[in-house]
């Protein structure tokens, strides 16, 4: 699960898709992390802890780490949140980039529809409300194309 800073979007799909894999008894690994190093080491948003939190999933421990190279080598897939995103992961992953490992997110719910999850950064308590729903439904569908 990726995003730019690691601090609001991935952490609380790494914290819904981690949640829904136990439920489902699947043996992944889940992480996240961000194209940027603005946060490194820094726990998720307040807001995104407390909108996880609303919904029975702590997040509180994760810390904001920055995507590598050799991310492409450990993970299976990785789910971006917004298509910026991507553009910064080929820059980072240069010859590691490897085009079916990596998906917008909201792709699983609209295949080639393209669509953001919108950063909720700048904004108020809803957004971040409005991008768990999203991330949530996005989490279910994954996990259900797996079982």
């Amino acid at each position: 699960m990726l995003c730019l800073g690691n601090i609001c979007r991935s952490p609380i799909a790494e914290g819904v898709l981690k949640y829904k894999v136990k439920k489902a008894g699947l043996n992944w690994i889940v992480e996240s992390a961000g194209t940027n190093s603005y946060h490194l080491g820094e726990p998720p948003h307040e807001l995104s802890q407390k909108i996880s939190l609303l919904h029975g999933i702590d997040i509180s421990k994760q810390e904001a780490r920055r995507f590598v190279k050799e991310d492409f080598l450990i993970f299976d897939k990785i789910y971006a949140m917004a298509d910026d995103v991507i553009i910064d992961m080929k820059e980072i992953a240069q010859e590691c980039w490897i085009d079916n490992k990596v998906e917008l997110l909201l792709n699983v719910l609209e295949p080639s529809a393209n669509k953001n999850v919108p950063d909720p950064w700048y904004g108020p308590e809803q957004g971040y409300h409005d991008v768990f729903e999203l991330i949530e439904k996005a989490c279910e569908k994954i996990v259900e194309n797996n079982l």
